[in-house]
C-alpha cells in the first residue's frame, strides 16, 4: 500500500498528528510457537487528524485483503457481546417489525455471533465475512454466510441476485475499512426501499476522554464522530436519524440511517450527541490536539507498575490476547521479563506468542495453577465480565489491574 497523507474522507493533505504510538505489528498477526525466531513486520502507528473534515485516521499501511482474509477474532468467545448482540436483535425486532418477511443481512458477520438469533426465530438473514476461517465458523453454526469483502461491487452483484437489505447491520467494521466511500456506498445499494442501516461503531468522543489510546492498530483506519458519520453517510445518498450511546468498546455509538427522505422521523438523540461533540471541542482542530501526551503519561505508569511489581518479587499475569492488548504492550515495549504470560479462552490463540512483545498465551486454567499475585485485563472493556471469571483469585490475595485510562489495582 502507498504510505498516503490524503484524507480518505475529504481528500484533504494530513498535516496534524493526533498521537504517534511508535511501530506495531499488525495486532492480530498472532505468531506460532515453531516461527518464534522469524522476523515480522512492523509499521508506524501514527495517526492523523484531517484540518478539513476532522476525521482521525491511520494512513493505510497494510491493505484490508492482507489483514481479513484469514482473522483470529471470534466475537462468540465473549459472553457479554452474545448477550449484547441477543438485546440488539430482540430490540430490532419490536421497533422495526422485523418478521419472517424480512430479510437481514449483516456485513462482517464473523463467526454468526448476531445473525443466529434471527436464524432461530425463522428470520431469512445473510451474513458477508471476508475472513475465510470465521465464515466457515459461522456457517458450521447454520448461519448462511458469503466469504466475500463487501463494497460497492459486492452490493451490485448481491442486488442482482434479489437480495436487498430490510435491516442491515454492520457492527464493529466501519472503521476496519480502508476506502469509506466504497463501503457506505454499497450500503446504500444493498439497502431495501424503506429499509434501515444500524452500525455500532468506536465513539472518538470516548477514545479521547477515556484516554483509549490501545484501540488504535493498523485494522482500525478510522476512528468517527457522528458530525464525520453525518458528512460521509450524506455523500451517498443516506441520511442519519438517531444515535444510541453504548457501554460497549469503552464507549461506542450505534447510529441508525436510511435513504434521504426516508419514512423514519429523527430523533432528538442524534443532536443531542451533536451537541456533545461540540462541546468537547470536537468541531475543531484544537479538540484534537494535546492527546498523544494523555497516551505517554499512561505508557510511564504501566511501566512503572510492573517494574516495581517486578522489584519486589510480585507474579504478574495477564488476561486476554485483544489487538488493543498488542498494541498497549507493543507501545509500551512490554516483554516476558514484566509481563511473562497471558492467558485466553480462544482455542485459536492458545499455544501461539503476541505479535511483537512475543509473550507466550496459554489457557485460562493456568491462571489457578500460577497464582499471580496481578492479572493484568488487557481487554479492559470486560473488565467485570472477567473479573467474574475469575474471582477464585481472592482466594489467594490476588488483585486485578487495568491499563486504561491509567493503571487501577481492584
Amino acid at each position: 500500500m502507498s504510505h498516503q497523507r490524503k484524507c480518505r474522507l475529504c481528500g484533504a493533505d494530513l498535516e496534524h498528528v493526533f498521537v504517534d504510538l511508535g511501530m506495531s505489528p499488525l495486532c492480530e498477526s498472532y505468531v506460532p510457537a515453531e516461527k518464534a525466531d522469524a522476523m515480522e513486520p512492523f509499521y508506524p502507528l501514527c495517526v492523523y487528524v484531517c484540518g478539513e473534515c476532522l476525521l482521525v485516521q491511520l494512513p493505510p499501511h497494510v491493505s484490508g485483503e492482507h489483514i481479513f482474509s484469514e482473522y483470529a477474532y471470534f466475537s462468540s468467545y465473549s459472553d457479554s457481546w452474545l448477550e449484547h448482540a441477543r438485546r440488539y436483535c430482540e430490540a430490532m425486532t419490536e421497533r422495526f417489525g422485523i418478521d419472517k418477511s424480512k430479510h437481514v443481512v449483516e456485513v462482517a458477520s464473523n463467526d454468526g455471533y448476531l445473525l443466529r438469533n434471527f436464524v432461530a426465530a425463522g428470520v431469512p438473514c445473510t451474513g458477508i465475512e471476508p475472513a475465510t476461517n470465521v465464515a466457515q465458523a459461522a456457517i458450521e453454526k447454520g448461519v448462511p454466510t458469503i466469504n466475500r469483502f463487501f463494497g460497492e461491487e459486492t452490493a451490485r452483484d448481491l442486488k442482482a441476485q434479489g437480495l436487498q437489505a430490510d435491516l442491515l447491520a454492520a457492527n464493529n467494521v466501519l472503521a476496519h475499512v480502508p476506502d469509506l466511500h466504497d463501503f457506505v456506498g454499497g450500503l446504500g445499494i444493498l439497502l431495501a426501499p424503506g429499509g434501515v442501516f444500524t452500525g455500532e461503531i468506536p465513539h472518538v468522543l470516548r477514545l479521547i476522554e477515556q484516554n483509549q489510546f490501545d484501540t488504535i492498530y493498523q485494522e482500525h483506519y478510522s476512528y468517527l464522530s457522528v458530525a464525520v458519520l453525518e458528512r460521509l453517510f450524506g455523500q451517498h445518498g443516506m441520511e442519519l436519524f438517531d444515535v444510541e450511546e453504548l457501554p460497549t468498546h469503552g464507549g461506542s455509538i450505534r447510529v441508525y440511517a436510511q435513504a434521504t427522505g426516508g419514512p423514519q422521523e429523527r430523533s432528538p438523540r442524534l443532536d443531542a450527541v451533536l451537541e456533545a461533540e461540540r462541546r468537547a471541542g470536537l468541531h475543531s482542530i484544537e479538540g484534537y490536539l494535546g492527546f498523544d501526551a494523555k497516551a505517554q503519561e499512561c505508557r510511564y505508569g504501566l511501566i512503572e507498575f510492573l517494574i516495581e511489581a517486578r522489584r519486589a518479587g510480585k507474579k504478574v499475569a495477564g488476561y486476554g490476547a485483544p489487538g488493543k492488548g498488542n498494541t498497549l504492550l507493543n507501545y509500551c515495549s512490554i516483554r516476558a521479563d514484566l509481563l511473562p504470560y497471558t492467558v485466553d479462552r480462544n482455542p485459536y490463540k492458545q499455544g501461539k506468542l503476541l505479535p511483537g512483545s512475543r509473550i507466550p498465551i496459554k489457557e485460562p486454567e493456568e491462571i489457578f495453577r500460577d497464582r499471580p499475585d496481578y492479572v493484568l485485563i488487557l481487554p479492559w472493556n470486560l473488565k467485570d465480565e472477567i473479573a467474574k471469571q475469575l474471582e477464585e483469585i481472592k482466594s489467594w490475595d490476588g488483585q486485578f489491574v487495568t491499563p486504561i485510562p491509567s493503571v487501577a489495582v481492584f
